[in-house]
């Protein structure tokens, strides 16, 4: 798959993006103008994603996945939902982006990673005096009251990590009991996972809980946020990459996806105001993203936690048992 070759393709491929429009939008623009094939892109969380995904089963509108959360990629190669695809690029990449390949069975494939955590906005604390939090459970202190916001696991890949990762960190009653709690510091559930770090930036929350890298871009922006990698520990996301199957336009998604892989295309993501870890090694990463060996991280189970019916579950108690509840 020569995607390097002077632009002479035909035809389109319709890219389902579950990273921030900037990326996405150089991505797409990078693309068309060294293939020639037209991008039509839709953007969404992962969460809102997978399910279209879903509902699309029967006659599939999308070609191929790029971007979002690692946990339902993952359970969509084991609904049958993506295509088996093994890429030449395949063993120069990192040791975490092969094992996402290889625990799918090659349905799905590391692009990028980026730690949990969250950030606070460092006037809106110091106005309402309060002690900067350093882990989870100073969330749940009473001067947090509505100053706390994440997003939704129904729509959103990285609020699903936040309760994963919450059930390896303190167990399955321990977790809820602290989600519980947190629920009456939380002012919003946002759709999307970047959202909280975006509302921090802009003092309309004093925290957010995301991904680490959400909170750089928006401080690099010269927006007063902190990040903080929680003290006892935390999870992470391997980004991913899969085929859907049954797209429409075979050829071009295989085509993107090896132009995904590539540590040039790789390199656009700081462009595009994302500063996660790519999975390529030769990739440019930029000096303001977040060095995953320095941090804390927990032994994320992604074969558990990437379950479809785990995945499900999981939602579903916390719809169930928070999400419905009064704050």
């Amino acid at each position: 798959l020569a995607w390097a070759a002077p632009a002479r393709a035909q035809g389109e491929v319709v890219v389902y993006c579950s990273v921030l429009q900037d990326w996405c939008q150089i991505m797409a623009t990078e693309f068309e103008k060294t293939t020639g094939v037209k991008v039509t892109l839709s953007i969404k969380g992962s969460g809102e994603t997978f399910a279209q995904i879903r509902a699309e089963e029967a006659n599939p509108k999308g070609d191929v996945w790029w971007g979002g959360t690692g946990d339902p990629h993952l359970a969509a190669a084991e609904a049958g939902l993506s295509e088996e695809y093994r890429s030449a690029a395949l063993s120069k990449l990192h040791p975490w982006a092969r094992r996402q390949a290889e625990q799918s069975r090659f349905r799905t494939v590391g692009i990028y990673a980026g730690a949990l955590g969250f950030t606070y906005n460092t006037e809106v604390l110091a106005r309402k005096r309060v002690a900067a939090p350093a882990c989870w459970k100073d969330l749940l202190k009473p001067e947090y009251r509505d100053e706390v916001q994440m997003s939704n696991p129904a729509s959103s890949g990285t609020a699903y990590t936040v309760i994963a990762t919450l059930v390896q960190l303190f167990g399955e009653d321990a977790a809820f009991a602290y989600l519980k709690d947190l629920h009456k510091n939380v002012s919003q559930y946002t759709r999307s996972g970047p959202a909280p770090s975006r509302n921090a930036a802009r003092g309309e929350t004093m925290v957010g809980i995301m991904f680490l890298h959400d909170a750089v871009a928006e401080a690099i922006a010269g927006f007063p946020l902190k990040s903080v990698a929680p003290c006892e520990g935390s999870g992470y996301e391997i980004g991913s990459m899969s085929l859907i199957k049954g797209g429409r336009n075979p050829q071009n998604a295989r085509r993107w996806y090896e132009f995904a892989l590539t540590p040039e295309a790789q390199s656009l993501a700081a462009k595009g105001k994302s500063y996660q870890t790519p999975s390529h090694p030769s990739a440019v990463v930029p000096a303001e993203a977040p060095k995953l060996a320095d941090l804390k991280l927990i032994d994320y189970d992604f074969a558990k936690y990437g379950s479809a019916a785990e995945r499900k579950r999981l939602i579903e108690k916390w719809e169930k048992d928070i999400g419905s509840q009064p704050r």
